[in-house]
């Protein structure tokens, strides 16, 4: 099966002749393991090329004789802390002065693949670690995967690979220091990145310790800190990325610049799979600064020295594009499509004492990140380089190379700053990393910066899919629920559906109808559109069994003690119960997505003419444990806020088969002064880590919408909240 490791090799990289073997598991499942052996090497034992020299330990770990400790991570910073949340994990394990730890985003270098994300959807008995790892990331190096995203970072990445690499790091430190003193690594100890024996009284840093340290063998079962011993995890510590941002150091893929790089501003048909059928470029091409009109067939391009001399050039093309037979598609046509698709609404039992039937809709949803789609590529002859930030940066290399013809080696890139991600910007939709290198490489080899204007951008994306969603329910004579079903369209899987009541007849179904508006992943992905129908549902149940909401809820989780234990942490955070002024009200909520429990509370007020005040927030979230409290805090406070915008203001429309809204003046965000007062605690566990990115976003439109109806009696069950009628 060909030489396993490359003979004389130190850091015993594995060589491409290494064969990646499958064998099956029970259940249907596949081991990766490498040549058919589950014992394969440890994934930490991997080194970058001349790694050793450069006090490299393992894959992420770097030590220099100055005693700093460099984290190379493997994911991107969205604003989500992951970045510092991870070389915390690693630095606590290696017991490194937090003072002298530094962290680099990891290249987009195969060697960086991300290894561990199948750790957060299977379960690998313990034996088979090893191979499974390490076969996982080498097929990750494989299919070049590098990705943010999914809530994965501290989840996966972290517990399974940033606190091992830390460990081993740590264990060859000691074995370094051990030669040195002549006595037993047991007879060690550690403490802010220095390595002492104290019955000698012989101490050495880190940094005076590395070279040596680099040439000791990478333990791949290092042992673990207990999690009571942690001295820097779950104390709140700045972001180590903060300081760039805020004197501007940090820079994003608008903000890159080189000498001589052109600039292009692009205009795509507006209905997706639209076509460019022609374009009269004779006035653009006569103006300041116009290099080149690029026609590409799905839109055109234009070519500057500057970004606003090609968007003035743009605008005076007036491309004609056809519509691909979608002209007449709405977003009333979609929702009758659903409509159909979805049938009658589910049977109940025939000797139910009441039963109770509702729909529920929810439109697309743009990302709208801060920071439009842009990206920066040069290609010279057979070589490309590319400069953008995105979500994955070894799918964006291959995007480019695939769009330009090339193999992915033939390009560079280089990963920026990402004003914001929230899953635009993950690998399935690098669609603009594609369209630049199209336009670079007919200008080459000058180097061509694209940005897409805010309108390209809000009318170009890959949105939260629009959903419906036809509940019935049943209760006995006694208020008790027999049976919960449901039939939707819009997307949905076993998590985003599932309910955690006692209720013995639950189900969901899918109905979809296809439609031609492009979709993909949005913060919480389908978890945002069912934590709003299921949990609006089940309150609209507690009231026909004319019960309090919480109490029914409660009620119902005799078998999910984690779910009661946050259900009651958020209803005593709220002060449940007590009384409230007239037409004010709360409404409760509970969802588990990625691992983590969130329950939320709003307490709203809705004036006599309808204007809707949401007071305040609360959320008690059970994920596991937390590595910096800070961020924890804030990923949970930017969740609800993210939530609460899309609930109360967003929507996508379509209209003569394109996106109708433009600009935030008609895709609207949160303003300050709506913002409500946020409260969060946490509930440690014995579960292990869930996510934080993005868990808070599902409970917060059912809590809302729940708290308006006890507020003042009506139920929306449209979103969003702006378009319903709240008048006494």
């Amino acid at each position: 099966m060909g030489t396993a490791f490359a003979k004389g090799s130190a850091s015993r990289k594995w060589t491409r002749r290494a064969f990646i073997g499958t064998s099956a598991l029970a259940g249907g499942g596949f081991l990766i393991g490498i040549t058919g052996a589950i014992f394969a090497p440890s994934r930490h034992s991997v080194r970058a090329d001349g790694g050793d020299a450069g006090g490299e330990l393992n894959t992420w770990i770097a030590i220099t004789s100055d005693n700093i400790v460099t984290v190379l991570v493997p994911h991107c910073e969205m604003g989500q802390g992951a970045q510092t949340a991870l070389a915390m994990m690693a630095a606590e394990e290696m017991d490194a002065d937090w003072q002298r730890v530094r962290f680099k985003e990891a290249p987009a270098l195969d060697i960086y693949a991300n290894a561990y994300i199948g750790r957060a959807f299977l379960s690998v008995p313990d034996p088979l670690v090893r191979g499974f790892d390490y076969g996982t990331y080498r097929l990750a190096r494989l299919l070049g995967v590098q990705v943010t995203g999914g809530s994965l970072s501290v989840r996966t990445t972290g517990h399974y690979g940033m606190r091992i690499a830390g460990a081993a790091a740590r264990d060859m430190l000691v074995a370094a220091a051990a030669k040195q003193f002549g006595v037993g690594a047991d007879q060690c100890t550690v403490v802010n990145s220095r390595v002492s024996h104290a019955a000698s009284g012989r101490s050495a840093t880190f940094g005076e310790l590395a070279a040596a340290a680099a040439q000791e063998s990478v333990p791949s079962r290092p042992a673990l800190k207990d999690p009571n011993s942690y001295t820097l995890r779950r104390v709140s510590r700045p972001r180590l990325d903060l300081r760039a941002k805020v004197d501007g150091s940090q820079i994003y893929g608008i903000d890159f610049t080189m000498p001589g790089m052109l600039h292009a501003a692009v205009d795509i048909a507006p209905v997706f799979g639209g076509t460019l059928i022609d374009v009269d470029t004779a006035a653009a091409e006569r103006m300041p600064g116009v290099r080149r009109i690029v026609r590409l067939e799905e839109a055109v391009a234009v070519v500057a020295d500057s970004y606003w001399q090609a968007r003035k050039a743009l605008a005076t093309l007036k491309p004609n594009y056809g519509d691909a037979g979608h002209g007449g598609v709405s977003s009333a046509t979609i929702f009758d499509a659903f409509d159909k698709a979805i049938g009658a609404a589910p049977a109940m039992p025939a000797g139910a004492a009441t039963i109770v039937k509702a729909d529920y809709r929810v439109p697309f949803l743009a990302h709208a990140t801060m920071e439009p789609m842009a990206c920066t590529v040069r290609v010279q002859g057979d070589r490309a380089e590319v400069w953008a930030g995105t979500q994955d940066p070894l799918n964006a290399r291959s995007t480019a190379a695939r769009a330009l013809g090339f193999d992915p080696s033939q390009v560079t890139y280089t990963n920026l700053g990402l004003g914001g991600g929230f899953g635009r910007k993950l690998p399935q939709f690098l669609d603009f990393v594609g369209l630049a290198a199209r336009i670079a490489q007919q200008v080459s080899p000058a180097a061509v910066k694209m940005i897409w204007s805010r309108e390209t951008d809000m009318q170009h994306g890959y949105y939260r899919p629009a959903a419906m969603c036809r509940f019935a329910g049943a209760l006995d004579a006694a208020g008790s629920p027999i049976a919960v079903s449901c039939a939707y369209a819009g997307g949905g899987d076993g998590e985003s559906t599932f309910m955690p009541y006692a209720i013995a007849d639950k189900d969901a179904e899918a109905r979809d109808a296809a439609h031609h508006v492009r979709t993909g992943p949005w913060r919480s992905v389908l978890n945002s559109q069912h934590g709003f129908f299921k949990e609006a549902f089940i309150d609209e149940m507690a009231h026909a069994a004319r019960k309090d909401p919480f109490e029914f809820r409660r009620g119902l989780m005799t078998e999910q003690p984690r779910f009661k234990a946050v259900l009651e942490r958020v209803a005593a955070m709220s002060g449940w119960g007590s009384a409230l002024p007239e037409r004010e009200g709360r409404g409760i909520a509970i969802t588990e997505c990625f691992g983590s429990i969130v329950g939320e509370v709003a307490h709203v007020h809705v004036s006599p003419d309808g204007a809707l005040t949401v007071k305040s927030m609360y959320a008690a979230v059970d994920c596991g444990d937390i590595v910096n409290p800070d961020t924890a805090t804030a990923q949970v406070e930017g969740g609800i806020m993210f939530g609460l915008a899309a609930a109360w203001l967003g929507a996508i429309t379509i209209g003569e088969g394109k996106v109708v809204e433009s600009n935030f003046h008609d895709f609207q965000s949160l303003k300050l002064a709506q913002a409500p007062a946020v409260q969060v605690e946490f509930i440690r566990s014995d579960a292990h880590i869930g996510g934080l990115g993005e868990p808070a976003v599902p409970p917060v439109a059912a809590a809302v919408s729940n708290a308006i109806f006890a507020a003042c009696g009506i139920r929306v069950r449209d979103l969003p909240l702006k378009n319903a009628s709240l008048k006494a």
